[in-house]
């Protein structure tokens, strides 16, 4: 499943609502949370959430899309309860999020996200690092908190803080994986997947059950509803790698080729390497070339893409996407719900497959 162009279902109102309300009922009590850190990591993260400016000043920043959130309050109401059932989920799922997206903004090198400056560019490396870590024991800390208030049975609550240390385990497992993959001329494709899976498949799947656990979802349906999830999140993966080499900068917001100038080993990479060809081959053997390590052309950087897709990597990533979405779909199957609320948890798939960034 290829990004494509023009008309998307983002513009559909179903989807845009969707996220509309995650955003609606979330932030309120994300902003709370963030508001117990000590400063100066109140500010920081404010400013990675866009509710400031670098000078502290209140900003309509870019926040992201909230679509984590958007599947918490989604899965409450798969089980028949109320979407505010899973605010705690949906607060918690975007606290771990963000706390990754700093760090990996650190990791990676990146001045800029969301339009703008990354936060460890503006604040220092020091605190980028302490406000990740901050954010993810408050995605614990808020779940804790339904149990205190009565907003959800301890028992259950309990439960969703399992799902999301173990997703949060498994995510900085993914990462480790990646940055590990750095420093090695080939990765299999079954590698890649288990490293996808963790770091961005395990949140997608804890965000995708959260709210139904919240609400006393048995482990029958919480299973189906993180596999849901999970595929989601390497069929998404899928498309993100295809558009990190052949993205347009204007959609992706990341300079032409980016994953190929650092040298990722993404799956159409990994896919092209383990076909053996003489593309896979002369791919190989440009990749394990030390002297090509330091900065290197456009025409070297297209023919390096070129080769990816003779060896059908681009193909096979593809496919790949379509093979993860449908498997989702299939998981999603098991679980009884209203049709309204399949019909929704369906259009947010489309939407985080389906794209152009």
């Amino acid at each position: 499943m290829e990004a494509r162009t023009g008309s998307t279902v983002e513009d559909t109102p179903t989807v845009l609502d969707l996220l509309a309300r995650g955003r609606t009922l979330c932030t309120p009590p994300m902003r709370a949370a963030v508001a117990r850190l000590a400063a100066p990591m109140d500010t920081v993260a404010a400013y990675h959430f866009g509710w400031i400016d670098r000078d502290g000043k209140p900003a309509a920043g870019d926040g992201g899309k909230a679509v984590r959130p958007a599947l918490a309050l989604l899965s409450a109401e798969a089980v028949g309860a109320d979407a505010q059932a899973g605010v705690p989920g949906g607060v918690s799922v975007e606290l771990v999020h963000n706390f990754s997206l700093l760090h990996d903004d650190l990791m990676d090198g990146d001045e800029t996200r969301r339009h703008r400056a990354t936060a460890w560019t503006v604040f220092g490396p020091a605190q980028a690092v302490l406000v990740g870590d901050a954010l993810a024991t408050l995605g614990t800390e808020v779940l804790l908190d339904a149990a205190v208030t009565g907003g959800a049975d301890p028992v259950d609550a309990a439960r969703a803080v399992r799902l999301i240390t173990t997703a949060t385990r498994r995510l900085i497992d993914g990462q480790a994986l990646d940055v590990s993959f750095e420093q090695r001329d080939v990765v299999t494709v079954e590698e890649c997947l288990a490293m996808e899976g963790g770091k961005t498949g395990a949140l997608l799947a804890a965000s995708a059950a959260i709210g139904a656990v919240l609400a006393g979802a048995d482990d029958r349906v919480s299973d189906a509803l993180q596999r849901y999830g999970h595929h989601l999140g390497l069929a998404f993966q899928a498309v993100d790698d295809l558009l990190g080499i052949w993205g347009a900068t204007e959609v992706t917001g990341k300079p032409h080729w980016s994953d190929l100038r650092s040298r990722k080993k993404s799956l159409p990479v990994c896919a092209a390497l383990a076909e053996g060809g003489a593309a896979s081959r002369e791919l190989a053997a440009q990749l394990a070339d030390p002297a090509g390590r330091g900065e290197e052309s456009e025409q070297v950087l297209a023919a390096r893409a070129a080769l990816i897709e003779k060896a059908g990597g681009r193909a096979w990533t593809q496919e790949e996407a379509r093979r993860q979405y449908d498997t989702a779909l299939a998981a999603l199957g098991e679980v009884p719900m209203a049709d309204e609320v399949r019909e929704h948890f369906v259009a947010l798939a489309e939407f985080v497959v389906v794209r152009e960034r």
